[in-house]
């Protein structure tokens, strides 16, 4: 339940918006019965805030006409949906403004902020990575989640998390919190497990209960959080794994199978090779259905072997059948 002083808080946010609010809406609005919603605009009074009754049917609260309020007051989840929200529309085109206007805009916000609150701030965007092209933003997931982790990785501290699997499956476990990776419309945190005693990554949205631990821990040197999560991501466990050599480099295959979705390694030219014969990868992938996989090969408009499995070879047949029967066909 919400201590009263954020309740008189979100009263004066409510009034803020304009117009007349009657006690009925305000209290439910604050959850409260309509007696402390009087009491509580008598402490805005109480510290000069100019609120005015309204008498009548359909009268109740407002703030005189012209008050200014003070320039910012945000809670915790408030400030940190305004700064994600300021990444996010950098990074996905909605806004046209540059990085001095984001620069700026964010240290205008910091200023305003209570010391406590800003130094949490700074951690998570501090610790933020992005896995994915400008132009895609994830959702920002919640604040109690977001803020403690971000700031363990910041300051290089154990973390304890309760988390529930993709089977439904819940655990208790110690984190060394790496980093903090947007991809794909999630966040994760990539760390090692101490629990099983192996490098992990977690989803966000099925972390609950996060608590701080004493002690420190030191992260390993060169870290890319953002390649780990990517890596991870590639090379979870599916239903087929898929081995392809396609024709091209690692950046011109990637643009048809993602970092996240396989792992693509050069290949050495093969001895004798000439200069004209071009570079060949090859692409690991492990994925839960093959039927997506023929039309993105084809689209790759390259050369490509399957190495396994077989299934996908029947299937790349059968869909360069259908392709060719389609092309045979004239107008009717």
């Amino acid at each position: 339940m919400a201590r009263p002083l954020a309740r008189v808080l979100t009263l004066l946010e409510l009034l803020q918006s304009g117009g007349i609010r009657t006690v009925p809406e305000l209290a439910d609005r604050l959850d409260v019965d309509e007696r402390t919603v009087r009491r509580y605009a008598q402490q805005l009074i109480d510290l000069d805030v100019p609120v005015e009754s309204v008498r009548g049917r359909y009268g109740g609260y407002r703030l005189a006409p012209g008050y200014r309020m003070p320039p910012l007051m945000l809670s915790d989840d408030e400030a940190l949906a305004v700064l994600l929200g300021l990444v996010a529309g950098i990074r996905s085109g909605l806004t046209a403004a540059t990085d001095t206007a984001y620069e700026t805009a964010t240290a205008k916000i910091r200023r305003v902020l209570p010391e406590r609150l800003r130094r949490r701030l700074d951690a998570v965007l501090g610790s933020l990575a992005f896995a994915d092209p400008p132009g895609r933003a994830a959702a920002a997931p919640e604040p109690a989640v977001l803020l403690p982790m971000a700031d363990a990785v910041h300051h290089h501290r154990p973390v304890s998390i309760r988390y529930t699997a993709g089977d439904g499956r819940r655990s208790e476990r110690t984190l060394h919190p790496y980093g903090v990776v947007a991809h794909s419309g999630r966040w994760y945190v990539t760390a090692a497990d101490l629990s099983s005693g192996e490098d992990r990554t977690f989803r966000l949205d099925r972390i609950t209960g996060v608590r701080t631990l004493p002690g420190s821990f030191e992260p390993p040197a060169g870290l890319d959080p953002a390649r780990r999560v990517l890596t991870a991501l590639a090379t979870a466990p599916y239903r087929h794994e898929v081995t392809l050599r396609i024709q091209g480099t690692a950046e011109q295959v990637h643009t048809a199978l993602p970092s996240g979705v396989a792992v693509v390694t050069e290949l050495p030219a093969p001895e004798g090779a000439g200069p004209g014969a071009g570079a060949w990868c090859r692409a690991e992938l492990r994925v839960e259905s093959l039927d997506w996989l023929p039309a993105v090969l084809a689209s790759t408009d390259r050369p490509f072997v399957i190495e396994r499995p077989h299934e996908l070879r029947v299937l790349v047949e059968a869909f360069a059948e259908r392709l060719a029967d389609s092309a045979r066909r004239g107008p009717s």
